[in-house]
């Protein structure tokens, strides 16, 4: 009996191929596009990321989260300098992080909303999941 080489191969390929289609067809979902944002808000959204990506600052974040805190406070919880908690907490006030009211001598820093602190706080529960 002779053999007709790939015949049945091309129509075996051919199947499966139409099979395949129709499996990627029905499985994927069909989503609608992501909405498209200005590059003026992706580059604001960029710097905000930024402000916030030293572990110093994300403490300053979440310490400011529990309650309003004076520079020396902040010093205390986190065992760092002043200079350095003092530079972070300018970081952190030119993006927009957080704010700062003088209370007589010292000025106590608040953040400006917790829309941002909901950042940090998933990022340290994401980065604990991993352990």
């Amino acid at each position: 009996m002779p053999i007709v080489a790939g015949a049945d191969t091309e129509a075996a390929d051919t199947e499966a191929a139409d099979t395949e289609e129709q499996v990627h067809e029905d499985t994927r979902p069909t989503a609608a596009p992501a909405p498209v944002h200005t590059s003026t808000t992706l580059t604001a959204a960029g710097d905000l990321l930024r402000a916030l990506a030293a572990p110093v600052r994300i403490a300053i974040v979440l310490q400011l989260l529990e309650s309003s805190r004076c520079v020396h406070d902040l010093v205390d919880a986190l065992g760092v300098t002043q200079p350095l908690v003092s530079q972070h907490l300018r970081v952190l006030k030119s993006a927009g992080v957080v704010h700062g009211e003088r209370q007589g001598r010292e000025v106590v820093y608040a953040l400006v909303d917790d829309h941002l602190a909901h950042i940090v706080v998933d990022a340290v529960a994401h980065a604990e999941e991993g352990r």
